[in-house]
């Protein structure tokens, strides 16, 4: 998995098992043992993991994808996760935020993922690439501290 230093502090507490490569950012997020006790949002954000994992399947029929929503949609709640509102359930498939609590408060992103292959061939070869950015400029500074940049309000 490659990533910038800001990301180290907000695995905090991930097993080391989940970090080993290949990284599985979906299984990262969700597992009990992952991240999960660090998303604000949790129920919500799953919610929007296993849509988009859905559409995938439905448009590749890949087993491999059936198999990890499986195992994301069986994954526990994770202690003191808000249940999800009705507002909640009614979220925008395109940009759902990912608020992650951290030593320095509560930091949304939102993510785009960039898929490199070609139309006709949906392949486990293919490159995805997920990439978070800071939802305001708290997170944006946050992120600076944390990746040690003095120079938080140029990002």
């Amino acid at each position: 998995m490659s990533a910038n230093r800001a990301l180290g502090p907000l695995l905090a507490g991930a097993s080391a098992d989940l970090l080993k490569p290949p990284v599985n950012a979906l299984r990262l997020s969700l597992h009990p043992e992952g991240i999960a006790a660090s998303i604000v949002n949790w129920h919500v954000w799953r919610g929007h993991i296993l849509a988009r994992l859905q559409r995938q399947i439905e448009v590749s029929g890949d087993e491999t994808l059936s198999a990890l929503r499986d195992e994301l949609a069986a994954y526990p709640a994770p202690p003191g996760a808000q249940a999800a509102t009705q507002e909640d359930n009614t979220f925008n498939q395109v940009a759902v935020p990912l608020q992650l609590r951290s030593p320095l408060g509560v930091l949304s992103f939102f993510s785009t993922t960039t898929v490199f292959g070609t139309p006709v061939d949906v392949t486990l070869s293919e490159l995805a690439i997920e990439a978070f950015f800071p939802a305001g400029p708290h997170a944006a500074a946050a992120l600076h501290k944390m990746a040690g940049n003095a120079a938080a309000e140029d990002f």
